[in-house]
Order: structure tokens, then C-alpha cells, then sequence
């Protein structure tokens, strides 16, 4: 009797994996490398390639590659996150300098992030609930101690944000994956009676405050902009000199499972997407264990989200805190909700460096068990900037507001190399290189297309092996040039 029941269970052990596999197959076409050719795409410091077409390829049959060759190994079999898209922030800085610019400049800022064909397709949208460093000035929705949030409105949203917000989504084909984060409460709701400077929310305005993300999602949904989601706190562990507001874990906990989760549920927001934490990777795993840990909290949080900034303290990049979440929690979801490159320098607009700090995260981060990856302001002007406390950083694309020109970074074209090749709803497969001068990743299409994304970040150009299974092609990337392989 005993082994009969085992077998039972085993069966029915089996049959969610089967089922999922089965799922799997349906929605992927099964891949192979037959007749195909490879595309490559490629960017490089020092040549004239940017998102360029330099090379089509075809396999050959694979040998056992020696030690002494050097290559990438995709398994197509071996699946795993669900990709969910790639973008940026649209702050009141970035809309008030787009604001400034000519029409045509305008049409050509929007295809350059939001056409597929013309540009790199960004498909995630971050934006502020209310004011942020990144803002000519302090403000909020409501007049100041109006507890009852009666005064709320977006006004000051629609001279610039909700425009901006507007043409992008258009310039998307009508759809952009929409979340918010606040950076501050108002101040009459905070311990330090002010939005800047850290301190904490009050436990008397707790009810409000939750309220408050209620008002703005269905304020900026009437205006015809879907919420997908929301931030709890921007950077909660933070005592900035600009917006912020501290958080300890049980803190943010408590206020999830007690005031924001409940408060969207009641008034028929349930179904938006609570992302917790939204700060560095430094401490990300104390914020998991402690909130996802806790059924009643947990289970109004689809996942959490992470930022860069962890390398302040001279460290450097802690990708695996990254995977260590994905490991304890599988069922939580992770989302890159912000970086930049601070200190702006109008004489590093071109500096290379700037560019590979955003490939070395991206691969690190989506191989790690990433589904989404927001870039910090999607434009600024010639001085960083504007920025109401002098915060001002670089972005990928920059406006000279004096002459009216864009100025494209080498950062906009390696993020390129992933969101215009990897679509919605890809799978990470297995990857892997045989040399740390190399990194890779990459994601298999519904459309049955595979895209494979190789960094080189050595000073010398490297010729590599694609192996997939019993197949071949041999590939030459620049020094420190970036890759995408499209088969």
C-alpha cells in the first residue's frame, strides 16, 4: 500500500511540470538551428558601429572547442524568467526639457526609445508621484494638511508629465507598462515636517498616505494612462538632501499588510502590482526575508524592486544578492527599477566606461533572475540637470537646450542592444562563456527567434564559438563592443 501511494503522489508531483512544459512548447516554437542564419549587430568604442548590421552567418557542425579557443554556450532547452520589457523614467526633468525642444526633435527623441524599427522599443515606463530631485521644485497633489486629501488633483502633472507620458505611450503603438514610486510624503505627515531629509511616515497618516497612491493611479488613469503597478518608497533606507523617506523593513512590511495592500484591494485596485523595497542590492535580501516572510504582507507583493547604487561605499557591484533573492523567494518576481551614471560631466558624454557599467548589470542582473530592467531619466539638458537640489547625473540621451540638438550617449545604444532584440514575453535560456573577458545572456523569442547578447570588455578584439548543441559559427567581436546575435 505504501509503495502504491508514493507512486500516486510522484504522478501527481509530475503533472504541474508536465503541464508547464507542455505550456512551454506551445507558446515557444521548438528551437533549432537549421537553416538558420545569424544576424549581428554591433557596437564598439573607437568605430563607426552603433546597433550596427556587421556580419550574417551560418552554422557549421560543432567539434569539442579546446581550452585554448574561447566561446558561448547557449542550451535552448534549459528555460527560465519570463522577460517583461525595458525602459526608463519620465521625471518632471526629462519633460520639461523635452518640453523645450523643436517638433522635430521631439518626434525624433520618441522614436529614438519608442519605435521598435526606428529606435530601441522601450516597452516599461517609471514615473513619480509627485516631486522628486529630478523636479524643478518641491510639491504634492494636495494643499498643505489636508489629511482628507479633499484638494487632491494632478494639475501640476499636466503642463509637462502627462504630455511627455502621453506620446510615448502613443509613439509604443499604444501600450507602455506604466508604474509609479514616490520619493516623499507631504511633509505635515512626516517625523521631520518636511519632504526633504529622510525622516519617517507618521502611524497617524498611515491611512491617508495609502490612500493617496489610490488617488493617483486612478487620477492618471482617467487621463487615459494604465497603472501597472507601483513602488512602495524610492530608495527607503536613504536620508537624502533631496525627496525621501525612511522605511526599516518591518516598517515598509506593516505598511504593505496593513494600509497600502488592504486600501487598493477595497477601493478595486487589487490587481496592481506592489513592488516593495526599490534600493540597492546591498541590503535587498534582509528586505525580502523580512517582508516575503510574512503571508499576510507577502501576499500583496508581486516582487521587489532593486538599484546600482550599492558601489557609494567603494564595493563593487553585489549581482548576487540579485540571484540569492530569486533562490529563496522563485515565486516573487525581480525588477531593475533604477540607475545612472551620477557626477554629470558634460565632457563625458562619450566616455565608454559609462556604457559598459550599463551592460555589465543588465546581463549580470537578467541572469540573475531578472524580468525587467528601468533605466533612471530617459533624457536630461546640457548641465545634468534640472535638478532642484544640484543631483544632476547623465542619461542617456541628453538635449543641449542652447542649441536644440541631441546628444546620444554610447549608453543608449548598449541598452538597445536589449530591449530592441529581446521581445515581450521571451524566456531566458541557458547561457554561459568559457573566458571572464566575455559575458552573455540570452532570451528565446515567441517568434522562435533567438537573441544572444556578448560583451567583450577586454582592450583587444576576440574572435568566440556560438555553440548551440551540435552547431557552430564563429564570431568576432571588437574590443570593448557589445554584440547581439539574432539566429
Amino acid at each position: 500500500m505504501k509503495k502504491i501511494y508514493i507512486k500516486i503522489c510522484c504522478v501527481l508531483l509530475c503533472v504541474p511540470a508536465f503541464a508547464q512544459q507542455q505550456k512551454e512548447k506551445k507558446e515557444y516554437k521548438s528551437f533549432s538551428t537549421n537553416g538558420k542564419t545569424v544576424s549581428v549587430y554591433t557596437t564598439a568604442e573607437n568605430r563607426d558601429l552603433r546597433l550596427t548590421l556587421t556580419k550574417e552567418l551560418v552554422f557549421s557542425k560543432a567539434m569539442q572547442p579546446l581550452e585554448t579557443e574561447i566561446s558561448v554556450f547557449v542550451e535552448p532547452d534549459k528555460r527560465f524568467q519570463k522577460f517583461m520589457g525595458i525602459g526608463g523614467a519620465i521625471t518632471d526633468a526629462s519633460a520639461e526639457v523635452f518640453a523645450k525642444l523643436s517638433k522635430a526633435k521631439q518626434l525624433e527623441f520618441m522614436n529614438a526609445y519608442y519605435d521598435k524599427g526606428k529606435g530601441i522599443g522601450y516597452s516599461l515606463l517609471r514615473t513619480t508621484i509627485h516631486s522628486s530631485d529630478f523636479s524643478s521644485g518641491s510639491y504634492t497633489y494636495i494643499e498643505e494638511g489636508d489629511k482628507e486629501l479633499k484638494t487632491f488633483n494632478i494639475d501640476h502633472d499636466r503642463k509637462y508629465r502627462i504630455p511627455m507620458i502621453k506620446e510615448a505611450i502613443k509613439t509604443a503603438g499604444g501600450k507602455l507598462l506604466l508604474y509609479a514610486s514616490p520619493w516623499s510624503p507631504p511633509s505635515f505627515m512626516k517625523s521631520n515636517q518636511q519632504m526633504l531629509k529622510g525622516g519617517t511616515l507618521l502611524p497617524e497618516f498611515y491611512q491617508s498616505w495609502a490612500s493617496y497612491y489610490a488617488k493617483f493611479i486612478k487620477a492618471y488613469e482617467k487621463e487615459g494612462m494604465p497603472i501597472w503597478g507601483l513602488t512602495i518608497q524610492n530608495e527607503p533606507m536613504a536620508v537624502q538632501t533631496w525627496e525621501s523617506c525612511v522605511y526599516s523593513a518591518e516598517a515598509e512590511r506593516d505598511f504593505l499588510k496593513n494600509f497600502l495592500g488592504p486600501t487598493l484591494k477595497k477601493e478595486g485596485l487589487g490587481d496592481k502590482k506592489i513592488v516593495v523595497w526599490d534600493h540597492n542590492r546591498d541590503l535587498m535580501n534582509q528586505r525580502a526575508n523580512t517582508i516575503f516572510s510574512d503571508p499576510e504582507a507577502s501576499k500583496y507583493a508581486w516582487g521587489m524592486g532593486f538599484h546600482w547604487y550599492e558601489t557609494w561605499a567603494g564595493g563593487t557591484p553585489m549581482f548576487d544578492n540579485v540571484r540569492k533573492v530569486q533562490e529563496a523567494f522563485p515565486d516573487k518576481k525581480l525588477l531593475f527599477t533604477e540607475g545612472c551614471v551620477e557626477k554629470f560631466d558634460a565632457k563625458k558624454y562619450q566616455f565608454w566606461p559609462n556604457a559598459e557599467r550599463y551592460g555589465t548589470a543588465m546581463i549580470n542582473d537578467f541572469n540573475n533572475g531578472t524580468v525587467g530592467w528601468t533605466d533612471w531619466n530617459i533624457l536630461l539638458d546640457q548641465n545634468g540637470g534640472p535638478n532642484h537640489v544640484g543631483n544632476f547625473c547623465f542619461a542617456p540621451i541628453h538635449a543641449d537646450t542652447n542649441t536644440g540638438e541631441l546628444i546620444y550617449t554610447p549608453s543608449y545604444y548598449y541598452i538597445g542592444h536589449f530591449s530592441k532584440y529581446i521581445q515581450a514575453d521571451a524566456r531566458r535560456v541557458s547561457t554561459s562563456v568559457s573566458r571572464s573577458t566575455l559575458l552573455s545572456t540570452s532570451f528565446l523569442n515567441v517568434d522562435g527567434k533567438m537573441a544572444t547578447v556578448v560583451m567583450n570588455q577586454s582592450n583587444a578584439e576576440i574572435t568566440y564559438n556560438l555553440i548551440i548543441g551540435t552547431q557552430k559559427t564563429v564570431v568576432l567581436i571588437p574590443a570593448h563592443g557589445i554584440q547581439t546575435l539574432v539566429y
